[in-house]
């Protein structure tokens, strides 16, 4: 399947501003941003961490130099290539060759706090940003942002995962996990019965859990992953 990668994108922003006579400090200039927005030293955060250029300012350029957001796929889609912890997409999140639009991202330490999501585990609510991301069946797909070390080696610090509350989760999946105290996990579901979950710790530091159902607000799958 396809999909984009960190490297993909940032190439076609480079190749917006070749094709407007511009380097990437005016094709910013002209989107009204910070000069310095797109420059490489951008890419990678202070560790070393692939860092994704925001809708916002992907947006204000396709708008400054008046190019269609078709267009803009246009130069991502001959290398759209991606990464995802396990055999591939399912069908429920296959990404619509030809679309691209935004989804909603949030940090990982957020999604526990109230507000965020509603009682199916969908995106509700202010406070979040947006990526470009091609466009996929379930219409309440989301991201989040990896912080910490608890997730390593599977998912480090500034990684992207998509979830798909709608996609069907079967054992050997990696899904996130809210329970009913607020508290949010990424593990890999080893088995569901009609009373617990049991989940594997991504991270072999980290102990493995077993919840009661009746602890957990909801449950969804992770569909990609930006390493």
């Amino acid at each position: 399947m396809t999909m984009l990668t960190h490297g993909q994108i940032w190439r076609a922003v480079d190749q917006l501003a070749e094709q407007h006579g511009l380097s990437t400090s005016g094709l910013a200039k002209r989107a009204g941003l910070d000069p310095t927005t797109f420059n490489r030293s951008k890419r990678v955060t202070t560790d070393g961490r692939p860092r994704w250029p925001s809708t916002e300012s992907i947006a204000k350029a396709l708008d400054a130099t008046g190019t269609s957001v078709e267009h803009f796929f246009a130069l991502l889609e001959p290398e759209l290539s991606g990464h995802l912890g396990g055999d591939g997409f399912e069908e429920e999140a296959t990404p619509m060759k030809g679309t691209i639009h935004s989804i909603p991202q949030i940090g990982f330490a957020q999604a526990g706090r109230g507000g965020f999501f509603g009682d199916a585990g969908f995106p509700v609510g202010a406070g979040w940003d947006e990526i470009m991301f091609p466009e996929v069946k379930d219409p309440h797909a989301y991201a989040l942002e990896i912080a910490g070390d608890s997730m390593e080696p599977v998912y480090r610090n500034g990684d992207i995962v998509v979830v798909s509350p709608q996609a069907d989760i079967r054992r050997g999946d990696r899904v996130v996990v809210k329970t009913r105290e607020g508290e949010v996990m990424a593990k890999e579901l080893v088995r569901k019965t009609a009373r617990q979950i049991e989940l594997r710790s991504l991270n072999p530091a980290h102990e493995d859990r077993l919840l009661p159902l009746d602890q957990v607000e909801w449950m969804a799958r992770i569909v990609w992953a930006s390493q």
